[in-house]
């Protein structure tokens, strides 16, 4: 398994579970078994970087047997060298929970204090291993203060003793495990970036989803509803009016034509619809189904932003016209701020579904305003407000967000 980052060295990805908690509670369950202890040091990619150190040991090893060879200098090799091991894989146990880790390194510091009576004060020169063990195995929060506080410690006893190599040690070890700290940090860093980059597309995957039903919803809806109005004029037309009912045909034709404009331009994120060709469009829709409309005969001055969004809310209140209101007129007014469609239909039964104006009320949302319907059995009045109108709702009946 590639452990290492082409930019970067050793990607700390086990360690850095010691350093977050939230990390380590996805720590996949693991064996206690040597093998599978070895597998995970393996994986965490800082056994390379763990092994050199422990030349360091033959310090104490060496002064050990200077000093009282014997059995006890044997002893405390024995007890040197099970260190080095638990050393050496403690990378693979940073991997693990952290009850598993605690333990660990409480196994470690129990060996460093029983090396005490063994080697006495060279015990000293382990100052190193236990700073670095502190950062692998210990949360960070823990790490930072114990260490110091350790590493301040020995090098004040070392000065005291005369053992002026181990307040060397001590200074090494505290820049070693500040370095390796640092490293774990930023690959916790690194990962709660990448965490958040996977929700990020995900969110936008779903929201570039929501927007393409949202405008094939929009430009179907008003496109279908078109074409059916003009074929059923058609087909009345037939007998009685044939150069009428082949115009009908021809607009349906058109309609269709462009409603697959329309999705292939949505697919590709290129639909652009505007206020002015939706209030045409709504004119000749409404007069095919024998509704009255009133519509601007000048629109007012639109950023594009403004006049994409008005032309949606036209093209949906329309099309629930159409559908929906059997009304007998309508009447479509637009501001710079506001555009408001209403009619003298029926209006919205209570308990019917909105699917349309709720994608409708989604989409005005996103661009900062706000959509209101106003429904009663003598008619509905669907308004989008944007900009400075939103401080000073119209007179009249209360309005329903949806």
């Amino acid at each position: 398994m590639d452990t290492t980052d082409e930019t970067s060295g050793p990607r700390w990805a086990g360690m850095a579970q010691a350093a977050d908690p939230a990390i380590a509670e996805d720590a996949p369950a693991r064996s206690l078994h040597p093998a599978e202890i070895h597998r995970a040091a393996v994986e965490s990619g800082a056994v390379p970087f763990s092994l050199p150190p422990t030349v360091f040991l033959l310090l104490p090893i060496v002064f050990a047997w200077i000093q009282a060879p014997g059995i006890g200098a044997a002893v405390a090799t024995g007890m040197l060298l099970v260190y080095g091991v638990l050393f050496v894989y403690a990378s693979g146990i940073a991997l693990y929970p952290q009850p598993v880790r605690l333990v660990w390194f409480a196994l470690m510091t129990a060996l460093v204090l029983a090396l005490i009576p063994v080697i006495g004060e060279n015990v000293l020169f382990m100052v190193m291993f236990q700073a670095m063990t502190h950062v692998i195995l210990l949360p960070w929060r823990w790490a930072v203060p114990t260490m110091v506080v350790m590493c301040v410690a020995v090098a004040g006893i070392a000065a005291w003793l005369g053992v002026y190599f181990a307040v060397m040690l001590a200074v090494m070890g505290l820049a070693m495990s500040w370095g390796i700290g640092h490293g774990i940090q930023q690959q916790v860093l690194q990962e709660k970036l990448d965490a958040a980059e996977r929700r990020n597309a995900a969110l936008a995957v779903a929201a570039e989803r929501e927007r393409i039903g949202r405008d094939l919803h929009d430009i179907l809806g008003h496109s279908l509803t078109s074409a059916t109005v003009s074929a059923q004029l058609a087909q009345r037309l037939l007998d009685t009016d044939p150069a009428a009912a082949h115009e009908q045909l021809a607009h349906i034709e058109s309609t269709l034509r462009q409603s697959l404009a329309d999705v292939r331009a949505t697919a590709s994120g290129m639909q652009t619809v505007r206020a002015a060709t939706e209030i045409a469009s709504a004119r000749s829709v409404l007069a095919a189904v024998g509704i009255d409309a009133q519509v601007p005969s000048a629109l007012p001055t639109l950023d594009d932003q403004r006049a994409e969004l008005f032309g949606y809310v036209v093209r949906e209140a329309v099309t629930n016209i159409v559908r929906h209101a059997r009304a007998e007129h309508a009447r479509i007014t637009i501001s710079e701020d506001e555009v408001s469609i209403s009619d003298d239909g029926v209006g919205i039964p209570e308990g019917t579904g909105r699917t349309g104006l709720r994608g409708l009320e989604q989409r005005v949302a996103d661009a900062g305003g706000a959509l209101a319907v106003e429904s009663s059995p003598a008619g509905t009045t669907v308004t989008a407000t944007m900009g400075p109108a939103l401080a000073s709702p119209r007179p009249g009946s209360p309005k329903e967000t949806l």
